[in-house]
């Protein structure tokens, strides 16, 4: 098909198709998104590059997708040019909520899957979410120019799961372009035209929006109703706020002022503000003069999974966080956070993440985009904390523990899917029996291939769950997981003593099977890190007052033997027994200084921060 240039003024809807590209974790959406830029010419071959969407560094480095790129694409077909408007999406679990906004976005989305590896966990979660939200399916097998592509057995797959004939399911490479051209032709036949009221007010969504240092907040819009237009008013349903629209356009893929965005497009919209709470992910946009009375639905806001502290290295830098937490907040509607204290780490704030890989991502973009040095604490989950007088007490930390007398504790599950081939059913059940797992059900999708069910605490699984999955079936399993609500469990708080007082920061909420190897840990790595006193300083892990186990650090002794050559023993002896008094004074006054480097090695999961505080 030939491809033409699309003008900058409102296209009519039912010229336009949004649509989005779900898949697991490296089934090739950002190489497809590659060959579609090309072959509709909005990036030309000079200026092509991998990945083209993916614009961050650590999205390259990674070679992974974290945030969704909006992009738009002229595309002919029987002589009239179409406008597509597509969204390339994360694959990874920890971004789910990046997905369900682009799909709430879209009228259809393309079910990518690799003809070498099949379907994977994630490809069942995207497409639940595709389904809930009423979109139109198309299924595309990708990278069917691999040696070991079998797009035939996995495009029976694929039909018997969408419920649709093999010879349905499209087959492409987005490495060579082969197939993509058929792709494109399908996307404008089968996906609905966006559908609403061009003579209503105006109603838009934000979707995303990401903070310019020169432009202010840059507002990313898909239009419901009506249709906007440079230099007027806008209002923002949820604030009241009113501002004047400066700049409204597209991108393709790079941003393009337009003369307005009409019922259906995508689109930018800056005001000029720099005030970063004026634009909020899920928040309708609308006309300041005869505008909308209803605001749109917005989106379901994310339930944090993981709980972690941030705290700077250097506590000036406390108001540098803030406004890099508020600026990045923006772009990652999925943060949610409030200020802490910590006696040992000074000011910082208690995060919410949606599981660890969205924790590094965070930390890192944080550390990299603003230049902090930061320390985050043990991830934890929330617990619901029951007392004896019936009172129930939220905890995301353990220094939030009460003290009274508990009558029980409940933690979050989640169900897990786990895919992977049946030889490794025998090693993953074992896996999830060791991380307090129940099987709920087990399917074979083919011969070969298993989808087994569990219901897993959230605790056991956010730390090194899905290294341990990948090491049992040398890599070829897939896992997701969603909530599952609560159940009630026999968790104990493990306190850390030095010298009989309690460190809060080194606290943790454990199962009771698994507190003593948490104490023995601790207690363990503490006698490395903290450096010897003039008195013997003992290391204590307990449960209330129930001690579980101790280290000694042994303290520095002076020789004072040195100076008696000969004589009697009673001498001898007689200068120790002065030592030990003075050594039985000092430890009654003397109090343990815990190093900073020692608080950050044995609070942090970097191995690298250990090595550095040992020396």
């Amino acid at each position: 098909m030939a491809r033409q240039a699309l003008s900058p003024a409102a296209t009519p809807p039912d010229l336009i198709r949004n649509f989005c590209i779900i898949a697991h974790i490296d089934h090739g959406k950002s190489t497809l998104a590659d060959r579609m830029l090309q072959i509709t010419g909005v990036v030309d071959d000079r200026a092509m590059r991998a990945q083209y969407l993916d614009r961050m560094d650590i999205e390259r480095e990674r070679g992974i997708t974290i945030k969704s790129q909006a992009v738009r694409m002229p595309w002919e077909v029987d002589g009239s040019t179409y406008c597509l408007n597509m969204i390339d999406t994360p694959g990874h679990v920890d971004f789910t909520y990046e997905v369900s906004r682009s799909l709430a976005a879209c009228e259809g989305a393309i079910l990518l899957v690799d003809a070498a590896q099949g379907i994977e966990a994630q490809t069942l979660a995207n497409l639940y979410l595709a389904m809930e939200n009423d979109l139109t399916i198309i299924p595309v097998l990708n990278k069917i120019d691999l040696p070991a592509a079998q797009p035939e057995k996995y495009a029976e797959e694929l039909a018997g799961l969408i419920g649709c004939d093999p010879s349905e399911v499209l087959q492409v490479s987005g490495k060579t372009g082969v197939g993509v051209e058929p792709l494109l032709d399908e996307i404008v036949r089968q996906i609905p035209v966006p559908e609403g009221d061009a003579d209503a007010p105006a109603r838009a969504m934000i979707f995303d929006s990401v903070y310019d240092t020169y432009r202010g907040v840059v507002t990313y819009v898909r239009v419901i109703d009506g249709s906007l237009s440079p230099r007027e008013r806008i209002e923002m349903m949820s604030t009241g706020a009113i501002h004047d629209l400066l700049e409204i356009g597209v991108i393709s893929p790079e941003p393009k002022p337009a003369d307005g965005l009409g019922v259906g497009e995508v689109g930018y919209l800056i005001t000029g503000v720099k005030d970063v709470r004026q634009s909020r992910v899920g928040d309708t946009v609308t006309s300041a003069r005869h505008g909308a009375t209803t605001a749109l639905g917005g989106y379901r806001d994310p339930k944090p999974m993981v709980y972690s502290g941030l705290y700077p290295i250097d506590g000036s830098d406390y108001p540098i966080l803030r406004d890099a937490l508020d600026k990045l907040k923006l772009n990652d509607a999925a943060l949610i956070y409030e200020p802490e204290t910590s006696a040992a780490l000074g000011f910082g704030f208690r995060i919410g993440f949606l599981g660890m890989l969205h924790l590094e991502i965070v930390r890192e973009r944080l550390e990299r985009e603003f230049d902090l040095d930061l320390i985050s604490t043990l991830p934890s989950v929330v617990y619901e904390v029951t007392l004896d007088d019936s009172r129930t007490v939220t905890v995301t930390n353990p220094s939030e523990f009460p003290d009274g007398k508990v009558a029980s504790i409940s933690e979050p599950v989640v169900r897990a899917t786990i895919l992977a081939p049946s030889e490794f059913i025998g090693s993953i059940m074992e896996l999830c029996q060791t991380r307090r797992g129940t099987l709920r059900g087990m399917d074979y999708l083919s011969p070969e291939r298993v989808e087994m069910r569990y219901t897993l605490p959230l605790a056991e699984i956010v730390f090194d769950f899905f290294d341990a999955l990948k090491s049992k079936t040398r890599g070829y399993a897939s896992f997701d997981y969603e909530p599952d609500g609560e159940q009630v469990a026999d968790l104990v708080k493990v306190d850390v003593l030095l010298q009989g007082d309690k460190v809060d920061a080194f606290s943790n909420i454990v199962h009771r099977d698994k507190a003593y190897g948490y104490g023995v840990a601790m207690a363990t790595k503490l006698k490395e890190l903290i450096p010897r006193q003039q008195f013997e300083v003992p290391i204590q892990a307990a449960i209330g007052t129930r001690i579980i186990a101790r280290e000694n650090i042994r303290a520095i002794r002076k020789d004072v033997l040195a100076k008696c050559y000969g004589g009697d023993i009673s001498r001898k002896r007689k200068l120790l027994e002065k030592q030990k008094e003075g050594k039985k004074r000092m430890k009654m006054v003397g109090s343990v200084e815990v190093p900073q480097e020692a608080f950050i090695a044995a609070l942090s999961q970097d191995a690298d921060a250990v090595e550095k505080a040992k020396k």
